[in-house]
């Protein structure tokens, strides 16, 4: 009889104290820093407003050609406010497999061409490290050029030149072949085997 009565006690008990036990825990629980964790934009909205500047744009398409192209900058600002874009980075992809990755601290958008400029670094899928001070690269057809003097490293070596082309050279019925990357003007070759 005494072992009945201490089992009817328990099953009341042991709730209670469950019970009692939980509400001290979310009671006496310390303060949560969760806000505080929270990742904020360090942007100055109304600048931006006032300046006419776009924080964080991106630009993306595909070329006749089948090449798919991803612009994206910290920063742009309309041509009246300087017309010019700042901390990019552009993602160039051929149907064949081919990628390239350009970064630049300044360029602008315009007349169906992307000029990146300041010393733009274009690196490749095939190994490729390529630095020139302007790089432009078509929106309408996979081609990037380099004008005004290119610097690059190889698989093999060093290479210097006066121009660079990346595209892909037509065969002779029209189609497009693989994507080329032509040096020219004074082009100086040193061979690391």
């Amino acid at each position: 009889m005494n072992r009945t009565r201490i089992v009817r006690w328990l099953r009341v008990l042991m709730p209670l104290a469950a019970l009692a036990m939980l509400s001290t825990m979310f009671l006496f629980s310390r303060q949560s820093d969760t806000e505080s964790r929270i990742p904020y934009a360090e942007v100055d909205a109304e600048a931006a407003a006032r300046e006419g500047r776009i924080v964080a744009p991106e630009y993306s398409g595909v070329t006749r050609d089948g090449a798919q192209l991803a612009l994206r900058a910290a920063q742009a600002a309309p041509e009246g406010a300087g017309g010019a874009a700042r901390d990019l980075r552009l993602d160039w992809q051929r149907p064949d497999g081919l990628t390239a990755g350009l970064t630049a601290p300044a360029g602008e958008l315009s007349g169906g061409r992307i000029s990146l400029e300041g010393g733009v670094v274009m690196t490749t899928s095939s190994g490729w490290k390529v630095e020139a001070e302007r790089v432009e690269a078509e929106t309408g057809a996979a081609v990037i050029t380099a004008e005004r003097g290119v610097r690059a490293e190889a698989p093999f070596g060093r290479v210097e030149a006066g121009r660079m082309r990346l595209s892909p050279e037509p065969d002779a019925t029209g189609e497009a072949s693989p994507t080329i990357l032509n040096f020219s003007d004074g082009v100086r070759l040193i061979y690391q085997p």
